[in-house]
């Protein structure tokens, strides 16, 4: 991930409890007395405005978008084999808010591939969709900006990939 830390208007960044957001201005107000750089960050997704103190934006985990080489391992992670937890669901739903709270693009992607069932062979319960829906939300939403895509495409090119692992996975098992 990039450690640079300069926003300029225009830029997408992620911010972790949102995901990906562009920046429409870097404005100074004054707060109590004080005068404060802003960071002001659209989402619109979520048709929400953020404003961030500059000072604090690395501590808050804004960063910038993904390179191209850390999707790719992002993508190569989502090809990988699902991991079986064998916790409970309760501990298992928490990790994974965690990792997509988190705003790396690979924990999003262990997410996605741990939870990733094809309709056409296995359902998923409403808590386990609930998560995957969020998690391929903010992956798309990155996945799209860094491979220069609108984000139906970039959400049927994961899908793709999603369901040609899992059926890697079953060719294997045979």
């Amino acid at each position: 991930m990039s450690k640079d830390y300069t926003f300029n208007p225009g830029d997408f960044v992620v911010y972790p409890a949102h995901g990906v957001g562009q920046v429409t201005e870097i404005q100074q107000t004054a707060v109590a007395g004080q005068n404060l750089d802003l960071i002001a960050i659209n989402f619109t997704k979520d048709k929400m405005m953020l404003r961030i103190p500059l000072a604090s934006a690395q501590k808050s985990g804004l960063r910038q978008i993904a390179t191209p080489a850390m999707m790719d391992v992002a993508v190569h992670t989502l090809q990988g084999k699902a991991k079986a937890k064998r916790a409970q669901w309760s501990k298992r739903s928490q990790e994974y808010a965690t990792k997509i709270n988190s705003g790396d693009p690979v924990a999003v992607a262990e997410v996605l591939r741990d939870l990733y069932k094809n309709p056409a062979v296995a359902e998923q319960t409403y808590s386990e969709r609930q998560i995957y829906e969020q998690a391929l939300g903010r992956f798309v939403s990155e996945y799209a900006i860094v491979n220069d895509m609108n984000e139906a495409e970039a959400a049927t090119r994961l899908e793709s990939i999603l369901k040609s692992k899992s059926a890697s996975v079953k060719a294997e098992a045979k």
